[in-house]
């Protein structure tokens, strides 16, 4: 068990909406410093990752003497709540984060997915997969759409706390300066404009990209087939001409089932 401390930030997101990038504005506001090693698998852990054990995380961010930042790609309302801890909560259009996913299923060189997301899938399976998984279990390692939806609901129910932030991956596209400004006044983590300009720089997907070695999760260390690839598009409308008419109507009931039209409109599309 991790005991938190009052200055932590935990960044809470579903797979593939922009988890690493937030991660890297994170390490680049609290250091100030643009040539930041991130080192995102080491210095801001997943929290609830399988593939690691518990004690052994819970270790290393306990040795940690400067302030913590770390991951979790659990609902916030499965995650221990503090009232000075900070929560970043980050959504994408679940359309455009599914396809992200597959092509993140494809560059790792392990084949533990493809029972949801087979290679060559003449058949639908892997939407299927996407519209039909649970929320919770063994079918969020796939990444359904109930997974999104509830990570999705806990934040927006806890969004009138001051410590609970809901950033949207488009307005990250839109608007990077002013994603940088609002979480440096959440963070308390004030810089000179010059010094800002630098770190929005190297937050830039191009850059980090370019450097993907530095950036990628466990970077260099062979996790992926292509650290490069793991910052594929960063584009959004990925699924633009991928699905049929009864894919698209079927995920629009889906989405008209559990969400109003305002919040359906955010969780699409951010402020924009």
């Amino acid at each position: 068990m991790v005991n938190i401390r009052p200055d932590d930030v935990f960044v809470v997101t579903p797979p593939k909406c922009g988890t690493t990038w937030m991660q890297t504005i994170v390490a680049l506001l609290l250091s100030g410093d643009p040539e930041v090693e991130t080192e995102l698998s080491i210095k801001m852990p997943w929290v609830d990752i399988r593939l690691r054990e518990m004690p052994e995380i819970a270790a290393r961010l306990e040795a940690m003497t400067c302030r913590r930042s770390m991951k979790s790609h659990t609902p916030l309302d499965g995650l221990p709540l503090d009232d000075h801890a900070h929560y970043i909560c980050v959504f994408r259009h679940p359309l455009d984060a599914h396809f992200s996913f597959r092509n993140h299923i494809r560059n790792i060189p392990i084949p533990w997915f493809d029972h949801w997301y087979p290679e060559h899938d003449d058949d639908g399976i892997t939407f299927r997969r996407f519209l039909d998984g649970g929320a919770e279990g063994f079918d969020a390692d796939a990444m359904p759409l109930a997974h999104i939806l509830q990570h999705y609901k806990a934040a927006k129910a806890m969004s009138d706390r001051p410590n609970v932030s809901l950033f949207h991956y488009s307005d990250m596209k839109r608007d990077l300066a002013g994603v940088f400004a609002q979480l440096s006044e959440l963070l308390n983590t004030p810089h000179s404009n010059p010094v800002m300009q630098q770190l929005i720089a190297a937050a830039t997907f191009d850059h980090m990209k370019e450097n993907a070695e530095r950036y990628a999760p466990s970077g260099g260390k062979g996790f992926f087939k292509s650290d490069t690839e793991f910052f594929h598009s960063g584009s959004n409308g990925k699924w633009y001409d991928q699905l049929s008419d009864q894919e698209l109507a079927a995920y629009d009931a889906i989405m008209d089932e559990h969400l109003n039209r305002e919040d359906r409109f955010w969780l699409e599309n951010g402020q924009s």
